[in-house]
């Protein structure tokens, strides 16, 4: 029984179906009408009382069952029409006898303007709303899921409600685009309605004349009442159905339901009820008017007016009676706020990431106001994430009068890790290694790299970059400072949440590596702290399948998390690799031989772990060095890279990295087979 009735509509499309092809009685076919109409008068009043349209989100395939059923009945009523010599069924005699009162050209004029209005008015209406809707749905799609990122970025909803609005928002352009081809079946219905009634006519009386011999105002009576009846029984539930489509894809600017959307608006215009009672009683005194109905009418409206002015009065008034109360209420002070020891958690929490903005700055930062900076966000965060394996916690973005009109400043965790000026009407220009002229500006520091540069006006920006300079706007300048920042700082905003969020990704393909190494293996702080260890130094986390397996098989020899690091970056030297390879080779700073061996001699051993006890002498030498030839790097442009053996590299990181935390340290081992190394400079004692 259970199993018949969620498959009730299938079978029901079935009977639709075979009502086409098998002959019904008229008794049936009386049960078939009255059900037609009932369904037709729910779906009218269920699209009357929903608030938005997704709650009727099964409206389109409704629709053309609907449709699909009217006109199986039509078939089979023809049928009948035609062989019983009109006698369809009580409900289609009712019909016909009750709108032609005897009188057959009337009772079909009526017909057909019953017709007209449903295909020409109704139909046709609401065939242009619907196309209208689903196009204007769709070009909006855009602008609300940047909205939605948006907001998401600024931490006004949560991930899962983000999910929630884009599905939302996926399901009404689907809607909308169904209902736009679904009202092409309300306006065929309603052409194949007035072709059935036609030929039910036109067939009736060349039937009754030729085959049944009787006379033609007979034939014209019994086949009248016959055809205008079936006419009406399908085109009342048509008419219906037709309406409930215009309701539903014009639902979209509605707060409730339409009962209490037109009883609220209405009741909120006392004014005009008023004037409208006022000039429908003027009208009742004009000699030949029907003055009893015109006067009670008026009656009606100036009542309504009435009690809805002074219910909007009273409203007010007590609106007014709680503001002198809350006014006259002893304000509290900051001291009585926190006594409650409440009020005071929130002031403990650290946003993730922060950017705060001068005033001067808004602008940029404002979305309301055609600013890009939570758009262009957004795009940062996806392809960091893609590029990185790790997505960035959201920003929160605010002014700040603490900051110069141009200032904007970068803090990770409460404190500014970084800070800048951009002039918003200016370009920044970037000068080149050799200029081919000077372009007039006001010479400041690019704020994400210390490269030398000017603020130039719009006008001259086509000269700049004719002259070689690269030209660049004030959101890309500020937005790249802020991505670097980020990027280098990423390694802490890695947090204990984000880490069992990656581990949930990856459980879900494979379950059994995950099992296996947590926390058996390693636990979830070490795990974290080898993720970190990786970002640190720029290399992607998206490969967290080779990570843990490389992890499963390092535990078997070894628990210190830095030798397990170096063998999960070994396993990645691809991915190593390609961020330092350009065109086949990559350029590096290579180690001496002499000096490795001192470093490896210098290597001790506490319970913090292994570190270099290098002599000052020595280490500053180094130091030195090291600078001379990261600045060969300038000169091409790319990101300084030194080349050490497998065993001294992460020691060497850790002596150079709060001296030159840009330059990259690599190991023989992290190098791809097919890549040519050059080497442009070297480090000896």
């Amino acid at each position: 029984m259970k199993r018949l009735f969620q498959n009730s509509v299938s079978l029901f499309v079935i009977v639709i179906v075979l009502l086409l092809l098998i002959p019904l009685e008229p008794f049936v076919l009386d049960i078939l009408f009255i059900i037609n109409i009932s369904v037709s008068l729910i779906i009218l009043l269920i699209t009357m009382n929903i608030k938005e349209s997704l709650e009727f989100s099964i409206f389109p395939s409704l629709l053309l069952i609907t449709t699909l059923f009217r006109l199986g009945l039509n078939v089979s009523s023809t049928r009948l029409i035609l062989s019983k010599a009109g006698q369809a069924g009580e409900v289609i005699a009712a019909f016909g006898s009750f709108v032609l009162q005897g009188n057959v050209v009337v009772g079909t004029i009526i017909f057909i303007i019953i017709v007209l209005v449903q295909f020409i008015v109704i139909s046709k209406g609401a065939e242009r709303v619907a196309e209208v809707a689903a196009r204007f749905t769709l070009d909006a799609m855009p602008g609300k899921q940047m909205a939605i990122d948006a907001d998401l970025n600024s931490g006004l909803i949560s991930e899962e409600d983000a999910k929630i609005r884009r599905y939302k928002i996926q399901k009404e352009a689907d809607f909308y685009g169904a209902m736009d081809g679904a009202t092409k079946i309300v306006k065929g219905d309603a052409i194949m309605s007035i072709i059935i009634t036609v030929i039910n006519f036109i067939a009736g009386v060349i039937i009754g004349l030729v085959q049944s011999g009787m006379g033609f105002s007979e034939v014209l009576q019994i086949y009248s009442i016959a055809t205008i009846g079936d006419g009406l029984v399908s085109q009342i539930p048509a008419l219906l159905i037709s309406t409930a489509t215009g309701m539903i894809v014009t639902r979209a600017v509605s707060d409730g339901s339409l009962n209490t959307d037109v009883a609220r608006q209405f009741l909120a215009q006392p004014q005009a009820l008023l004037m409208g009672g006022g000039i429908v009683g003027l009208i009742s005194v004009i000699p030949g008017m029907p003055t009893i109905p015109l006067i009670l009418t008026a009656a009606m409206l100036l009542s309504l007016g009435y009690f809805a002015r002074k219910n909007m009065t009273l409203a007010i008034a007590q609106e007014a009676q709680t503001m002198e109360v809350q006014d006259a209420a002893p304000a509290a002070t900051e001291e009585d706020f926190y006594k409650d020891v409440n009020n005071i958690y929130p002031l403990l929490t650290v946003e993730p990431i922060e950017m705060e903005f001068g005033f001067s700055l808004i602008p940029l930062v404002d979305d309301a106001g055609g600013g890009k900076l939570i758009n262009r966000i957004v795009i940062f965060r996806r392809q960091y994430a893609q590029d990185m394996g790790f997505v960035i916690p959201s920003i929160r973005l605010r002014d700040s009068a603490a900051l110069n009109p141009n200032q904007y400043s970068i803090k990770i965790k409460g404190e500014q890790i970084a800070s800048g000026e951009i002039l918003v009407d200016y370009y920044l220009a970037i000068e080149p290694n050799e200029l081919a002229g000077e372009v007039d500006g006001i010479d400041t520091i690019e704020p994400a790299y210390g490269i030398p540069s000017k603020w130039i006006l719009p006008e001259n920006k086509e000269l700049a970059e004719i002259y070689g300079y690269t030209v660049i706007d004030p959101l890309s300048v500020m937005l790249t400072h802020m991505s670097e920042v980020v990027a280098q700082h990423a390694y802490e905003l890695l947090s204990r949440t984000e880490v069992l969020q990656l581990i949930e990704n990856v459980k879900h393909s494979i379950p059994e590596l995950v099992e296996e190494a947590f926390p058996n293996i390693i636990s979830y702080s070490s795990f974290q702290k080898i993720l970190s260890n990786l970002l640190k130094e720029g290399v992607p986390i998206k490969d967290l399948v080779t990570i843990i397996e490389c992890i499963v098989e390092s535990s078997a020899s070894t628990k210190d998390l830095d030798i397990i690091t170096e063998n999960i970056r070994v396993a990645l030297k691809r991915t190593i690799t390609r961020k330092f390879c350009e065109s086949g080779q990559m350029k590096v700073i290579t180690l001496d031989a002499e000096l490795e061996k001192v470093i490896v001699s210098s290597m001790a051993k506490s319970e913090q772990g292994i570190y270099l006890s290098l002599s000052p002498e020595v280490l500053q030498k180094v130091l030195m060095q090291v600078a001379e030839n990261v600045k060969k790097f300038n000169d091409i442009s790319l990101k300084p890279v030194i080349l050490t053996s497998h065993v001294v590299r992460v020691y060497f990181y850790r002596l150079i990295e709060q001296f030159y935390p840009n330059v990259s340290v690599i190991s023989f081992n992290e190098i791809a087979n097919n890549v040519q190394i050059q080497s442009i400079g070297n480090i000896v004692l």
